[in-house]
């Protein structure tokens, strides 16, 4: 449900209705391309820029009623009714990554996550015929805090392509450099820095949970263990002492099958007990 090769996104599982399965992979196929054009390969950003505005032009000939190259896209559209603004907020998202790689506020990273996570929630409740207020506001706060999570995971990674995702406001207020993102220094000040982030992101989630009981059948179920996969993702943050650097956060066969017993039995979420650095890197 977040950018980096939406990791989260429920891509027409075996959980998904097999009804919406098409328009499940025909939104993932979008959201994918989309962010491979602002994120992969070595092309100049004029370029990635043109391509981006290419798949606009492709969303826009949609509305008009040609699919052109996406057909599978189109006939989800057709069929679900899909608002094309999601897919026009993504891009604006994609366009972003391409020219900003620091966010000074943390508001401003909130803004990003409306149009980089939040539309695909909105996407799918409007396949699932969900389209009430307090659902909306649900899922944006699942997807947000996703999309958070993923960030905070994979901090390393976006140094290495040259992005900062933590805002600069809390680095400072954290006593924390750009220099130490580079040495990968994750000293006392460094894990006050993730504990903070985590634990806000935390709540955030746990806001929008209510929405895994409230939708039906195999979709709550399904929406539960994504839930439950990102908060045990923030758990194994918080039980390296934030460093992610050397031990990058994931999800073991263990974490699964106790993700899988909670969505399954309804279970609240439980922290997870911690464990030495190193473990699960």
């Amino acid at each position: 449900m977040g950018v980096g090769h939406y990791e989260n996104f429920p891509v027409a599982s075996l959980l998904a209705p097999p009804a919406l399965r098409g328009a499940i992979r025909a939104i993932y196929r979008f959201a994918r391309t989309a962010d491979d054009i602002a994120d992969e390969g070595e092309a100049a950003p004029a370029a990635r820029l043109r391509a981006l505005a290419d798949l606009r032009g492709a969303i826009d000939a949609i509305g008009r009623g040609s699919p052109g190259a996406w057909p599978d896209l189109a006939q989800a559209v057709r069929d679900y009714e899909l608002p094309l603004r999601h897919f026009h907020d993504l891009l604006s998202a994609f366009e972003q990554d391409v020219s900003t790689t620091r966010y000074e506020r943390f508001e401003d990273l909130l803004d990003y996550c409306r149009r980089s996570a939040d539309p695909v929630g909105r996407l799918l409740l409007t396949l699932y015929r969900r389209s009430d207020a307090q659902a909306a506001a649900w899922s944006d706060a699942i997807c947000t805090a996703l999309q958070l999570a993923n960030f905070w995971q994979d901090v390393a990674l976006d140094w290495d392509k040259g992005r900062v995702y933590i805002p600069a406001e809390d680095l400072r207020h954290f006593g924390v450099a750009e220099l130490d993102i580079a040495s990968r220094r994750a000293d006392a000040r460094w894990s006050a820095l993730m504990q903070f982030q985590t634990q806000r992101t935390r709540a955030l989630m746990l806001s929008g949970a209510q929405l895994g009981h409230a939708l039906p059948g195999r979709i709550g179920l399904e929406l539960r263990l994504v839930i439950l996969g990102g908060l045990r993702i923030l758990d194994r943050i918080d039980a390296c002492d934030g460093d992610v650097f050397r031990c990058r956060p994931t999800l073991r066969l263990r974490d699964w099958l106790a993700i899988g017993w909670r969505g399954l039995s309804g279970q609240p979420h439980e922290r997870v007990p911690a464990e030495p650095p190193g473990v699960g890197a």
